[in-house]
């Protein structure tokens, strides 16, 4: 469906045709006739399906109708898990509405107070933000939420998943309660299902694709590995295979340091973000991942949310996440607005049960691939068979043992390994 069949103004169709966007994506073709009818939505969206725009331009076209020339104040609040997302949101809503008389402003921790008290008290129609950091600035009387609009939470899940859900509640305190809810997640889970029963109106669910599956331009591969030889094989794919841009997930910060120190050890140009870094340094990883100065850029599931690569052609996991819906968002970095892309997944034989979870909540089993030299040689059968024996023998050992049948009070007999232990 043509984007200008939506009931767009013609001043955000021309923004968004300057930036090549024709046809609407599935979840846009649902969400932006739905927030025009004014109900409160919960939606079910992948990243990379054009959800960002499906919200920002219906809310862009209803405010730009009533605006008044030099009078801005918060109408729309959109809060995010991290503070690249942040940024994101933000600058797709500053291209959206360049031809609008509408004012933005982004919000995240890190960044210097009074800078954004001052753009905040100058007057702003639409405030993206981070849940902390909007708190920050109520309780500093920064800011009035008292005429708000329009309330999203985009990507809902990470934002319960990383413990947020206390401030949002603050957060809500200060708004009025009559607003137009979105609740925008990846994966519909029950928590987030328990969030919208508590803050929307009876609302409209919108599902592009079934959840739990993923967008049928990324192919999936998971590569079964030697765990001592994740960092040969990562650097062995990147480097035979002449991947030029590649995105690496890792659970862990210190085991993201050193993936990132093995990789530009192995001559592959590697930069890193995570939650220690400062803005600058992950805002300039970022850049120079952006702009090809690197080749690799290694990433914790935290810091990669709204990562928005267009030319992203290769995300590989060097572990499974551990929250197993990560799994979509991490995959969802590549194969983004249609274009193609490609998956690894490194899958030690201690990640095997992980695995399997990932595959329920995919809804299909994920394709191997068998590379010569880094294959266990134990297979998950044989290993979880292994486990059973190993377990065995310590309860017999151990746990398990028989009751004595020798009286408490009475002395048992003395042995030869008696007089070694004593």
């Amino acid at each position: 469906m043509s984007l200008d069949r939506l009931g767009l103004s013609p001043e955000i169709l021309q923004a968004i045709k300057e930036k090549g966007y024709e046809r609407a994506t599935p979840i846009q073709q649902k969400l932006i006739p739905a927030i025009f009818s004014g109900s409160d939505i919960i939606a079910g969206a992948m990243t990379g399906t054009g959800k960002t725009a499906g919200f920002a331009l219906p809310i862009l076209d209803k405010l730009s109708k009533k605006a008044i020339d030099n009078i801005h104040y918060p109408q729309a609040i959109i809060i995010t898990p991290t503070r690249e997302l942040a940024k994101q949101v933000y600058s797709s809503i500053e291209q959206y509405g360049k031809y609008t008389p509408l004012k933005s402003v982004v919000l995240y921790g890190g960044a210097n107070m009074t800078t954004q008290a001052k753009k905040l008290r100058a007057g702003v129609d639409i405030i993206v933000s981070t849940s902390g950091r909007l708190l920050e600035h109520i309780k500093e009387k920064n800011i009035l939420l008292d005429r708000v609009e329009y309330l999203v939470l985009d990507e809902a899940d990470t934002i319960l998943d990383m413990g947020f859900i206390y401030e949002i509640r603050q957060i809500l305190s200060f708004l009025p309660t009559k607003r137009q809810n979105i609740l925008i997640s990846a994966t519909l889970s029950g928590s987030v299902k328990r969030l919208s029963q508590q803050i929307l109106d009876k609302p409209k669910l919108i599902e592009a694709d079934s959840m739990g599956t993923t967008a049928s331009s990324v192919k999936q591969i998971v590569i079964p590995v030697i765990a001592e030889l994740k960092d040969e094989l990562l650097s062995f794919l990147i480097g035979s295979r002449n991947y030029q841009k590649v995105l690496v997930f890792v659970r862990k910060k210190q085991e993201a340091d050193r993936v990132a120190k093995e990789l530009n050890l192995s001559g592959l140009k590697t930069s890193i973000i995570h939650g220690d870094k400062t803005v600058g340094v992950r805002t300039k990883a970022l850049e120079d991942f952006k702009s090809g100065k690197v080749r690799v850029l290694v990433a914790t599931d935290i810091a990669s949310r709204g990562l928005d690569i267009p030319t992203l052609g290769v995300v590989i996991n060097y572990d499974i996440p551990h929250v197993i819906g990560d799994y979509i968002h991490r995959i969802g970095r590549t194969g983004r607005a249609g274009k193609k892309g490609l998956a690894i997944t490194l899958v030690s034989p201690t990640e095997e049960i992980a695995l399997k979870d990932v595959e329920r909540l995919m809804g299909k089993s994920i394709s191997r691939e068998l590379i010569d030299g880094y294959t266990p040689k134990v297979t998950p059968k044989q290993l979880g068979a292994r486990k059973t024996k190993e377990k065995k023998k310590v309860d017999g050992a151990f746990g398990n043992r028989k009751k004595s049948s020798t009286p408490k009070n009475k002395k048992r007999k003395t042995t030869k390994r008696d007089r070694f232990t004593k």
